[in-house]
């Protein structure tokens, strides 16, 4: 742990500990999360899918917290991560630690007793995957960390859907897929204009090791391949053509923003504008595209009426 987060400056408060959780990141977490469980075929009590989605939101926040104790040193050396709580020393690193694992162990137990263990066992591994597989193992020591790593954001979906449903199909895996194959090229495109950063603590992230060209290229590549990965509910039948024309739709556009970024080369001074924009289109993408998985599952039934 780094020095300032050992050496507390300011006592923590509620929002040292909010912050700890990555609300941003939770919101994507926490609404395919919902949208996995809204899509799902059969139904769930109202106050059991609330309790199904608040687990999922405390596990991430846990896992999130975990991330940011072990990642104290790296977080205060990073311009984008220097103003949370524990590189500012808002905050002790064990109560951080602490939270997290408290977090995390509370997420898993409540969802094994108030819905099932299939779902609970699910939200074990996803917190696994991320606070131990991806933080301490894989971000490290390899520039394809995000590409492994991705699997611990493509969780929630399969998540929500296993609580409705009890059983894992072809159906959750897939949204699972999607989100796993949609994560590089969002993640990198961040990381072209950030890879200072990463570079300055020796992070071995795609751009810094790879360089900037086979990293665009490779955003192109991934980009292209997501087309058939975010159809294929819809050519497996497993939703309605609302879902399956919104999902060519939104994929092809992500796959059109991102031949800017790999045609560009860097130029010193620009905004690199062609990666903010992937980035800009990559979150709204998300989020259009399993707000049509829902929209489909309510939508398709009263159409064919």
């Amino acid at each position: 742990m780094s020095v300032a987060a050992q050496q507390v400056v300011f006592p923590a408060d509620w929002r040292d500990f909010y912050a700890l959780t990555k609300p941003r990141v939770m919101t994507l977490v926490i609404f395919t999360g919902i949208c996995g469980l809204l899509a799902a075929p059969g139904s769930i009590h109202p106050i059991l899918g609330f309790t199904a989605i608040l687990c999922i939101a405390m596990g991430a926040g846990g896992s999130a917290a975990l991330n940011q104790w072990w990642e104290a040193d790296l977080d205060a050396g990073m311009k984008r991560t220097s103003k949370r709580p524990l590189p500012q020393g808002r905050m002790r690193a064990n109560d951080a630690r602490d939270f997290g694992l408290l977090l995390s162990f509370a997420s898993v137990g409540i969802m094994g007793i108030a819905i099932h263990w299939l779902a609970a066992i699910i939200l074990a591994v996803a917190i696994f995957y991320y606070a131990v597989i991806y933080t301490i193992w894989l971000k490290p020591r390899t520039p394809q960390n995000i590409v492994i790593g991705g699997g611990a954001g493509a969780f929630p979906p399969m998540i929500g859907w296993v609580a409705v449903t009890g059983d894992i199909t072809l159906m959750p895996v897939l949204l699972f897929a999607i989100i796993f194959m949609w994560t590089p090229p969002h993640f990198w495109a961040l990381a072209l204009f950030v890879k200072t950063d990463y570079a300055n603590v020796g992070i071995p992230m795609m751009p810094v090791v790879k360089g900037e060209a086979s990293t665009r290229w490779q955003i192109l590549a991934y980009s292209i391949l997501l087309v058939p990965v975010a159809v294929a509910p819809w050519w497996i039948g497993g939703t309605g053509a609302i879902y399956g024309i919104a999902a060519a739709a939104l994929t092809i556009a992500f796959a059109l923003f991102s031949v800017p970024v790999a045609t560009r080369r860097a130029v010193e001074g620009d905004k690199m504008l062609p990666e903010k924009r992937l980035f800009g289109f990559s979150v709204f993408y998300l989020f259009a595209l399993f707000a049509a998985l829902v929209a489909d599952r309510f939508l398709t039934p009263l159409m064919s009426v």
